[in-house]
């Protein structure tokens, strides 16, 4: 792998997922972004209410990521090899809780729309 280009990056995410699996995330990504985008064009401002309850759920989004790619990849915490491992979990671990607060505030926007 001498370059880095997408076609690599998604042939890799490919190979670690699944086809199907990885697919089926990135529509599911697509769609709660969109709803997200959809929400704050609606309201024309954040509600800091619903952004607080959101930020709460960052944690468990954390571990469910990290959870999920443990389980999917056959990988324990053990397995991890060495600093660029860590790395790459804290990043996962990121990933994660920003993913679980914009669905959080999203969901919380859709159900209970702004006065």
């Amino acid at each position: 792998m001498k370059d880095m280009t997408l076609g690599t990056i998604l042939a890799v995410l490919e190979e670690v997922f699944g086809r199907g699996l990885f697919w089926t995330m990135l529509v599911v990504a697509g769609i709660v972004t969109a709803a997200y985008l959809y929400v704050l064009v609606r309201d024309h401002s954040v509600s800091w209410r619903k952004f607080l309850l959101a930020q709460l759920s960052m944690p468990i989004g954390a571990i469910a990521a990290v959870w999920f790619v443990l389980v999917v990849t056959s990988s324990s915490l053990r397995d991890l090899g060495g600093p660029v491992d860590v790395i790459v979990f804290l990043g996962i671990a990121a990933a994660g809780a920003v993913g679980s607060a914009i669905l959080v505030y999203t969901i919380q926007s859709l159900v209970r729309p702004a006065q």
